[in-house]
């Protein structure tokens, strides 16, 4: 059987790990025929646009695509490109397993979570309303009039919507994704002690959900600030945790770093009809085409991307693959080396290249 796959190179070093992971993946013998498509800094310089529509469409009919990080403006410019492709295509569920490789620097020694993030509402549906702007201004008064609080007059607006609709569906992916890969335990995390309405609203749909799985998989929720500590102190007592996007943003971050951090953090964007995976790493222009960066992520992404296929065997080698070159430590790039000035550390390419060495074997 054979694929076709929308590749999305990205900004930076996009491209460098793209191309790092594509070799990998083809490596394993899965045949895919790669639609290219640019998207980011590129695309606005050739299209006057960072998400060109062609993009969604290539999207749309392959259903499945890869995508290099691709920058984000902080506080001016495009919007992110990675939110606009999430809520164009309803991805709604963001997947990030976080797992610990021997040979990855980390202050411990068993960590594997998977997060699962809300992705088309909470703040991050970018419903905002700038200062000193009339409707801004008919929007506090209007939040004074309806909830008899006292809005500063200099103040920005951002809108907090949490629905039954998506809350249902992230939890109830949560809950298939734990039974379907053997997991044990799910955790809502919120924070509705003090957000009753919103947060409170996840909870309870939470919790309604969870009924339906109660014979297969243990169910518990946890206080967002409470979790961070949690996860810090004890992240072996920890399995899938399903969050509204804003805290599934930041603990998925933070669970990356319990591991060795974002370069070897994989992600995943999944609907109903499409799915994309991405490095969740930023595009490091600093390093752009200097064959220097960790594709581990990118790479690692793929292994993902196989598996939503059904690929299981080829994800499963390529995974061992990847992590028998991590755990030898020869054929791996500076960031993975003790010491991060080690002459002996390789460039992407030649990571990519051991990686498949290991695949033939």
């Amino acid at each position: 059987m054979s694929y076709k796959v929308t590749l999305i190179p990205g900004d930076g070093i996009g491209r460098e790990v793209s191309l790092a992971a594509k070799r990998c993946v083809d490596a394993t013998g899965v045949k895919i025929e790669w639609e290219e498509q640019i998207a980011g800094e590129e695309a606005l310089a050739k299209f006057g646009t960072p998400l060109p529509e062609q993009v969604l469409d290539s999207i749309r009919k392959n259903k499945i695509a890869i995508k290099g990080p691709i920058i984000t403006p902080v506080g001016k410019g495009f919007r992110s490109v990675n939110v606009q492709m999430r809520m164009a295509m309803d991805l709604y569920a963001c997947l990030r397993p976080c797992k610990l490789y021997k040979g990855v620097k980390t202050k411990y020694s068993q960590v594997d979570l998977v997060v699962v993030r809300e992705n088309t509402e909470d703040l991050y549906a970018g419903i905002e309303f700038s200062e000193g702007r009339d409707k801004t201004k008919e929007t506090i008064k209007c939040i004074e009039k309806l909830s008899g609080a006292s809005v500063r007059q200099d103040s920005a607006i951002g809108i907090k919507p949490i629905s039954i609709t998506a809350s249902k569906r992230i939890v109830k992916f949560a809950f298939d994704y734990a039974v379907k890969n053997k997991r044990k335990k799910v955790t809502a995390v919120h924070k509705a002690n003090i957000m009753k309405e919103t947060d409170g609203l996840f909870l309870k749909v939470a919790r309604e959900v969870a009924e339906g799985y109660r014979c297969q998989v243990e169910f518990e929720d946890r206080i967002v600030d409470n979790m961070c500590m949690q996860l810090v102190q004890k992240p072996e007592l920890y399995d899938v945790l399903v969050l509204p996007n804003l805290y599934g943003d930041i603990l998925s971050d933070l669970c990356a770093g319990l591991v060795g951090g974002l370069g070897v953090a994989p992600g995943a964007n999944i609907g109903d009809s499409a799915a994309l995976f991405e490095a969740v790493h930023g595009s490091a222009p600093k390093y752009a085409g200097l064959n220097k960066v960790n594709p581990m992520a990118m790479i690692l992404s793929g292994v993902l991307m196989l598996r939503h296929m059904g690929e299981t065997d080829a994800a499963d080698r390529l995974e061992k693959a990847v992590s028998a070159v991590v755990a030898e430590g020869k054929d791996v790039t500076y960031d993975l080396k003790p010491d991060r000035n080690d002459p002996t550390a390789v460039g992407t390419s030649q990571m990519a290249d051991a990686i498949i060495a290991k695949l033939k074997k």
